[in-house]
């Protein structure tokens, strides 16, 4: 894979140009994509004709992807949808234009489900081609896990960033809600809808979150402090496979080797009815976010998102308001929980990525902590038997981000020993 923050050094000593990562990217992408099918769009020569005016930016010209449900005036915007075939906005998407501000290059656009909901993109798991890469930025994580781009964009509304990530073995960050601007991004839940990254490892995606946003987020600077860590299981824990619930025992056992103070930790109820109440509030916004697609255009959406659409018309504002103020109990019990831990571990799927391109997968173990607003990070670096890619997940407390990712971090390096 293509390290962001190496390249970024590389740039940086003269050792390298931006033209030169592009040919990088360029060499892998003609390699990989006829089997992945990471992108629906791709403007390298483009790309390669603005790398002379990204000097001294924060980025350095690294080529950046975009998952298709960013808003952008040069590349096609189709959503993962047949409506918008040949769609070309006029502006770009905030995010969009913060990783050009920064000196990212925006090379293409990645796969999505339609419109980041679960009907799959054509996007395969580059570890093994018959099993998903997991939705919906598929082709963000994809695109990664190839070696095609160092850094790509996604979106998470129940699992959308941490899943693929986990599935695809790289590292993916939805940092806390409404951190990163969400203006030009098509929308499907107003209040859970997040920007992820996804990157090689857990300092590459801190060091493109802290170019484009302008925070302190970077963590490559020093070694990562000691965390508390919770370790949660959940009320859904028997859905975890035998392989999760094991690559669980092991993070925690490597991290408290590796000198973290961790400890089993039961979530209270609230955080279970909470659980209950994501599918909720996502329903009743989405078929209010996308009424115009339904109202106009319902024959040509997949039979999965009419039942989503339907499904949330029937639910009422008082239904929906009572899962709203659920979910504000829940944030508090969380934050009381969190006062003594750092960081959360749990599980960043259910297992491995599943057999089949028909099915995504399932966001079972993502969905409350989006709810809430944490920031996670899948960290990498755990396999099955199979060698297919087993994440583990990262939660921290809201608007704490850097420290969830110093926390993920830590957890990298303590699982390399014995992940070698």
């Amino acid at each position: 894979m293509l390290s962001a923050l190496a390249l970024a050094r590389r740039i940086e000593a003269g050792e390298l140009t931006p033209a030169a990562v592009i040919d990088l990217a360029a060499e892998a992408i003609a390699a990989r994509e006829p089997e992945v099918g990471a992108f629906v769009a791709l403007d390298l020569d483009g790309a390669r004709k603005r790398a002379v005016a990204t000097a001294g930016l924060p980025l350095h010209g690294l080529p950046v992807g975009m998952k298709d449900i960013f808003d952008t005036a040069d590349l096609p915007t189709e959503y993962g949808s047949p409506i918008y075939a040949g769609y070309r906005p006029k502006a770009d998407a905030a995010t969009v234009s913060l990783v050009r501000r920064a000196g990212g290059l925006v090379v293409g656009k990645t796969a999505t489900t339609e419109f980041a909901h679960q009907y799959p993109a054509k996007t395969r798991n580059p570890h093994n081609s018959s099993h998903t890469p997991g939705g919906s930025s598929s082709g963000s994580a994809a695109a990664v896990a190839a070696g095609m781009l160092p850094i790509t964009f996604g979106s998470q509304t129940g699992g959308s960033v941490v899943r693929p990530a986990a599935y695809c073995g790289v590292a993916g960050f939805k940092p806390s809600y409404k951190l990163l601007p969400t203006v030009g991004m098509k929308c499907q839940s107003w209040s859970l809808d997040t920007v992820g990254l996804f990157g090689a490892g857990v300092a590459d995606v801190a060091f493109a979150t802290a170019a484009i946003s302008g925070r302190d987020l970077r963590v490559d600077g020093g070694t990562p402090a000691t965390p508390r860590i919770a370790v949660v299981r959940m009320h859904i824990w028997d859905e975890a496979s035998d392989d999760m619930r094991a690559a669980v025992e092991t993070a925690a056992r490597a991290a408290e080797r590796a000198g973290a103070k961790v400890k089993d930790v039961a979530l209270p109820e609230i955080l279970a009815e909470a659980y209950e109440v994501h599918p909720t509030i996502q329903s009743y916004e989405a078929a209010r976010a996308l009424a115009f697609e339904y109202d106009n255009y319902r024959q040509r959406l997949s039979p999965v998102l009419v039942e989503l659409l339907e499904r949330g018309g029937k639910i009422t504002p008082d239904i929906y308001d009572a899962g709203r103020r659920v979910s504000r109990r829940a944030r508090n019990a969380l934050a009381d929980l969190m006062a003594d831990f750092d960081v959360i571990l749990t599980p960043s799927a259910p297992g491995a990525a599943p057999a089949g391109l028909g099915s995504t997968g399932r966001a079972i173990f993502n969905r409350l902590w989006t709810l809430m607003g944490a920031p996670c990070v899948n960290v990498p670096g755990l396999a099955d038997a199979s060698g297919l890619p087993l994440g583990v997940q990262i939660v921290g407390r809201f608007g704490r981000d850097r420290a969830a990712l110093q926390a993920a971090l830590f957890l990298e390096g303590a699982l390399k020993p014995c992940c070698r």
